[in-house]
């Protein structure tokens, strides 16, 4: 959160095959691009039988964002958004690497989800061509992920992320460089398969024109136009004769095609086995390639977030809003927190603005379990909020979120705040206090305002200070209080009232 607008942005992709990253300049509301780099990491291919990143790779990866942290390090923080893709999301662990690679780049990295991946994939192709009305297919191949995106204008409709992308179907089927006619058809088969539970959702009866982005689909459209097999695009025509060129090379490292760059040999038949299975299966005759692709979606998100259209907040809303929750006693909760935060102090990388951005999160949505179940709801509506796919959250963001709305009441589970990303697992600490009490004062859902009160908020505790014989008047609140002091009590934690 700014308190002004940054006037550098930039978005880093850790890619499975590849990190990408672009540098751009935010001028009057729009964006113009100043800088762009891009490595083959192979950070897929790098995946032990564990599902552990080998120590090679891991250095590999580093190196790059080392290179990149010298473009972007001095930038403001949350001038840059860095997010990692399908290897990251299923690397295990990795907390020590994320952690390496945080410093290298010197910004933060989220993990962000396929559906999110996908969401952010739409918005940086429909940005990047011109405005229809028309609903449109938007295809993109990863290095161990392929999304799939049904959208009109600027708004994706539908979504959805499978695993496979070019690093993992070439591994599974062209692992020494092997190309036969047997080998390919598997690599279809299996693409056919993963393929088979979409088909009615993204069938050609649902869109009217598809659109490509990712590396692996400009690289076969370069291929394509170069030999003169499609114009214009990829077609399905095109892809045939490219399929039986791959085939007759027989061996990766003879794929002499033109347009066709070395450090893409290795993975190209895996990506090329699921642009053809796409093709069969969902119907599409012809494909354009867009430039937009994840990075730029980063980037236009980011600039939402910069100027007030935040997709968080209408995903809290929605969220909020299925659930039924009570938006006037939400409301009263929240002013009581903001009463609170102008009385304490808030760590030095934490303003304000985003403490009550989170704080006001946490409110609308602390309540939502109960429509599971009253009994331990703050754990039923923990577990949804982590596990639900929000549009514009990291799984860190759904983590930190989940976290604050799972110990605002009864027990106060510190160890889950030591779990958090930096810098919340200090940071959270105070905002989940304030959280707790502010949700306290209103137990009684009375529409009356809250008095006047003092607050103080240190390391060691929590001291309020009411209006005199407010609590005499108020018993209940009084022994909600006495209650919450036992709970923060058990966790280390003073709480002082009177």
């Amino acid at each position: 959160m700014w308190n002004k607008a940054p006037e550098i942005v930039a978005a880093v992709d850790l890619g499975s095959n590849s990190f990408h990253m672009i540098v751009a300049k935010l001028n009057d509301g729009q964006l113009q691009t100043i800088d762009r780099m891009k490595e083959m990491v192979r950070l897929a291919a790098g995946l032990d039988q564990n599902k552990r990143i080998k120590q090679d790779v891991q250095t590999r990866a580093l190196d790059c964002l080392e290179r990149f942290g010298q473009r972007v390090r001095e930038l403001p923080l949350g001038s840059v958004r860095a997010v990692g893709t399908n290897t990251l999301r299923s690397a295990h662990e990795s907390a020590d690497f994320l952690q390496n690679a945080e410093i290298a780049l010197g910004h933060p990295i989220e993990i962000i989800s396929g559906i999110e991946e996908a969401r952010l994939i739409y918005l940086g192709v429909a940005r990047s061509l011109a405005a229809v009305e028309l609903r449109r297919l938007v295809m993109d191949i990863g290095g161990g992920s392929t999304e799939f995106i049904i959208g009109s204008g600027s708004t994706p409709l539908q979504k959805e992320s499978l695993h496979m992308g070019c690093v993992s179907m070439s591994r599974s089927h062209f692992s020494d460089g092997k190309i036969s006619s047997k080998r390919m058809k598997r690599a279809i088969l299996a693409a056919n398969q993963e393929l088979e539970p979409i088909i009615p959702a993204f069938s050609k009866s649902q869109w009217q024109h598809a659109v490509g982005a990712s590396g692996t689909l400009r690289a076969i459209n370069k291929v394509l136009d170069a030999t003169n097999w499609s114009n214009n695009g990829i077609t399905l025509d095109g892809l045939e004769r490219l399929l039986e060129a791959v085939i007759d090379a027989g061996h990766t490292d003879h794929l002499d095609l033109p347009e066709l760059s070395e450090n893409r040999r290795e993975v190209f038949p895996g990506g090329v086995a699921i642009t053809y299975s796409t093709f069969k299966s969902l119907g599409i005759e012809s494909m354009r390639v867009s430039d937009g692709a994840l990075r730029e979606g980063l980037l236009y998100d980011l600039m939402g977030r910069i100027y007030h259209e935040d997709v968080r907040e209408l995903s809290v809303r929605a969220l909020a809003e299925r659930y039924h929750y009570d938006h006037e006693h939400a409301d009263r909760i929240i002013k009581t927190i903001e009463y609170c935060l102008d009385q304490i102090e808030l760590p030095i990388d934490l303003i304000r603005k985003t403490a009550l951005q989170w704080l006001d999160w946490a409110v609308r949505l602390h309540e939502i379990g109960i429509a599971i179940a009253h009994s331990h709801h703050q754990k039923h509506a923990a577990y949804i909020i982590e596990h639900a796919d929000i549009a514009g959250f990291s799984r860190q963001d759904q983590k930190l979120l989940a976290t604050l709305v799972r110990i605002h009441r009864r027990k106060y589970v510190s160890k889950l705040l030591d779990e958090l990303a930096p810098p919340w697992n200090t940071a959270a600490k105070n905002l989940s206090i304030i959280l707790r009490l502010a949700i306290l004062l209103h137990r009684s859902r009375h529409t009356d305002s809250i008095p006047k009160f003092k607050l103080n908020l240190d390391k060691k505790g929590l001291d309020i200070r009411f209006e005199k014989n407010w609590l005499d008047s108020n018993p209940l609140t009084q022994a909600d209080l006495e209650q919450e002091a036992s709970y923060l009590e058990a966790a280390g934690f003073g709480l002082q009232f009177k």
